[in-house]
């Protein structure tokens, strides 16, 4: 029985490898548009594209980000600049892409752009610190989605939403991991709504890469300006050690979490762009598929457990 079950998993993984290997046809008369192109997965993702034949449309938050993408790329790629939290700056690129894109829609938007910091426990936080990394994480991409969403459907194409394995679960304080849960049932919702129009929604949950999302330079940088500004009574609760103890962790175990290897993720990006049949989820990285995922499947005390298990401590913690 165990041979039988075992053959028939392996035979059903052997049909799904083979059939997500079939690409879409004609790539040089479909446009790609994403966001966060200045560096990171935004990128690399665009270069990538450009490079198999598809017309990328880049948004860039820089001019800076908009000459040295251009200076890398094909003269198929244009830049648009873009600021996700400004809605003139979105209409103006909305404007742009109908013009190139014509009666034959956009096939694609890629919602990768995004933020990190502040990051630090919720009681350091005020109200002002959530609101912008929830308008660049997740109105940011509702934004650009609904902006362009006219076009994608015209074109039976994809929407495709970068989330993060931290929209499934949440091991450390402040607005990232509320936005991305934010972005998962966004992207569940849209999914289910775009069906009967042949659009595709898909949603990219990388784990920990090394990019300026997880500077650890920015992200200590941040974490210091926050404990500055505590009040006196917050900080004796944590203890006059407990910055210290952040700058340690971060350098012994957080830094040698980071996978450096972004294609992994970006290899994800153009499946779901590019593929005949693509998946609805990907999980990139070896800690999302085998750690971070997992322990959100498992019962809450044993999660909790877990996460509290190697966190720093407040100086008055009970645990």
């Amino acid at each position: 029985m165990f041979l039988y079950v075992l053959g028939l998993a392996v035979l059903l993984y052997v049909y799904r490898w083979v059939r997500e290997l079939r690409r879409v046809p004609d790539k040089s008369a479909k446009y790609v548009y994403i966001t966060g192109c200045d560096s990171g997965f935004g990128n690399l993702l665009a270069k990538h594209l450009d490079a198999l034949g598809f017309c990328v449309v880049a948004g860039c938050y820089t001019e800076k980000g908009e000459d040295e993408l251009k200076k890398s790329c094909s003269s198929r790629l244009c830049t648009v600049q873009l600021d996700v939290t400004d809605d003139e700056s979105i209409r103006k690129a909305t404007d742009i892409i109908k013009t190139l894109v014509g009666e034959r829609g956009l096939w694609a938007v890629v919602n990768n752009a995004g933020v990190s910091v502040p990051s630090a426990p919720n009681d350091w936080l005020v109200i002002e610190d959530f609101k912008h990394m929830i308008n660049v994480n997740l109105n940011g991409v509702i934004a650009v989605t609904l902006s362009v969403l006219p076009m994608i459907k015209k074109a039976k194409g994809r929407v495709v939403n970068v989330a993060s394995v931290f929209g499934r679960i949440s091991p450390f304080g402040g607005p990232y991991c509320i936005s991305k849960y934010g972005v998962e049932a966004f992207n569940d919702s849209l999914r289910v709504n775009m069906a009967p129009f042949g659009v595709k929604v898909l949603c990219i949950e990388p784990g920990f890469f090394k990019t300026n999302v997880t500077n650890t330079d920015i992200i200590q940088s941040s974490i210091e300006k926050l404990w500055n500004r505590l009040p006196q009574d917050v900080k004796s609760d944590y203890g006059s050690d407990y910055l210290d103890r952040v700058k340690a962790m971060m350098k012994e175990k957080f830094v040698k979490m980071l996978d450096g290897d972004l294609m992994k993720v970006v290899n994800c990006m153009e499946h779901a762009v590019s593929a005949v049949h693509p998946r609805t989820r990907y999980s990139p990285g070896w800690d999302a598929k085998f750690f971070w995922l997992p322990l959100s499947y498992m019962p809450t005390c044993i999660a909790d457990a877990l996460l509290l298990k190697d966190a720093v401590k407040p100086k008055v913690s009970i645990l």
